[in-house]
């Protein structure tokens, strides 16, 4: 099961019907009606935290959730999500360059985890005035994808299962949405690196290989 964090958003659902028409099933809950210790008994094998209109410091449960799981469960977040991630890790959130709200970008990525098979540039649709800060970049992150405009657009977790997307993937003008999910939705099943043994990653090398 899937755990949906929402974070006052509009397009949560459409993240939600996404994530369902893959196959999955999914539990939508607010960002103040759940605790880490109703989450831990609910056993969510992936967690999304979602777009939202605040500041990582606004996003109820968000953090803690980022925090508390993300060294055993696979974890994305998206746009909201995806800077809660960079400044739970250390990073700063400030003000991007210029507003995009229902602008398309076409970002470039490294072509591994949720990028896997996808197209570079890809065309993304982007809905935000903040952006993690490149300047203050944590060690422990890495920068995935970029903008034109070189804000960053995606990151991910050097050794936990944590990945960002600044963009929205479930947005109509993004390509590829459906596959990206798709791609952290399967690649997430192999990669609780905490868990995986080192005859594991020597007999299957390509299971952790870029898998966020």
């Amino acid at each position: 099961m899937l755990l949906l964090i929402d974070n006052y958003d509009s397009f949560v659902y459409n993240l939600a019907r996404y994530v369902s028409e893959l196959g999955w099933e999914r539990e939508v809950v607010r960002n103040d009606a759940i605790t880490l210790k109703e989450i831990e008994a609910l056993a969510p094998t992936h967690i999304i935290i979602s777009p939202g209109p605040c500041t990582p410091n606004e996003a109820g449960i968000s953090n803690a959730v980022i925090r508390h799981f993300g060294p055993r469960i696979p974890i994305l977040g998206v746009c909201l999500g995806h800077q809660c991630i960079g400044q739970v890790y250390g990073g700063k959130v400030v003000r991007a360059g210029r507003p995009m709200h229902g602008k398309t970008s076409p970002i470039t990525h490294d072509g591994l985890g949720v990028f896997r098979g996808l197209p570079s540039p890809l065309r993304v649709t982007r809905y935000h005035s903040l952006v993690v800060d490149r300047q203050t970049f944590p060690t422990d992150l890495k920068i995935t994808a970029n903008s034109p405009d070189g804000e960053i657009m995606a990151l991910r977790h050097r050794v936990h299962p944590v990945v960002g997307v600044q963009f929205h993937p479930e947005a109509v003008l993004t390509d590829s949405g459906h596959q990206l999910l798709s791609n952290f939705l399967a690649r997430a099943c192999f990669i609780l690196m905490g868990n995986y043994s080192p005859i594991a990653k020597l007999a299957f090398p390509h299971l952790t290989e870029g898998c966020f």
